[in-house]
């Protein structure tokens, strides 16, 4: 199993040139976060049939957007100046 997870690995740098990863950031899942929380409150808004609600919905998901981009900017996305160690 260990042999097919490093050839696939191999294969992927190969392929891509780098190991893309996951997103595992702060940045990326804030961003997740709020823009679940946006979706949530504009799928309330269609099934109430509410547009106010439905149209904030969509605005805290392109809010979502915006702080996952400027965390990612601060230093808090992958590979990030505030997430490295410094010793």
């Amino acid at each position: 199993m260990s042999n097919t997870r490093a050839s696939q690995t191999t294969t992927n740098k190969v392929l891509h040139g780098e190991d893309l990863g996951h997103g595992n950031s702060p940045a990326a899942w804030t961003c997740v976060f709020v823009m679940m929380l946006g979706a949530i409150v504009s799928c309330i808004g269609f099934a109430i049939a509410n547009s106010i609600v439905f149209w904030a919905g969509i605005v805290v998901i392109a809010a979502g957007l915006v702080v996952g981009w400027a965390m990612k900017k601060a230093g808090y996305g992958v590979g990030g100046s505030k997430l490295k160690n410094q010793h």
